[in-house]
């Protein structure tokens, strides 16, 4: 079973979000995401200052199975990038919570975190979709 941490939220497309003040979010991917990816091998993030929209594609994950797209689950400016995920893709398999986050985003509408799932919401989301 994977990892779901109780003290994030997450969105339906398998990143998770880390509030880290009222405004700042840090994303990453689920460890079910990276687990059903395999082996990551390219990591291409979002440009530092960039402004995103909710739902958009902000990020690629390449594995040795597929390429994905990582989608910004709120809508904002993007404020840091984990630049070490670039040179070595593999510490999101090893660490999708920790070492391994993506980016940062400044949110500009706060409203939008409602629709982020709970822990709870997220495990049942996963469970349908393996059965």
């Amino acid at each position: 079973m994977s990892q779901i941490p109780e003290d994030l939220q997450y969105t339906e497309e398998h990143e998770w979000v880390q509030f880290t003040s009222e405004d700042e979010v840090v994303v990453g991917i689920t460890d079910y995401a990276q687990d059903s990816l395999g082996d990551i091998v390219f990591v291409e993030l979002p440009e530092a200052n960039s402004e995103v929209e909710k739902g958009s594609s902000v990020a690629t994950i390449e594995s040795v199975k597929a390429v994905s797209d990582i989608y910004a689950p709120l809508s904002g400016t993007i404020t840091a990038v984990n630049e070490a995920v670039t040179s070595d893709p593999g510490i999101i398999n090893k660490s999708p919570y920790e070492e391994g986050w993506l980016f940062k985003i400044k949110v500009s509408n706060p409203a939008e975190k409602e629709e982020l799932l709970t822990a709870e919401a997220y495990k049942n989301h996963i469970e349908s979709l393996s059965s």
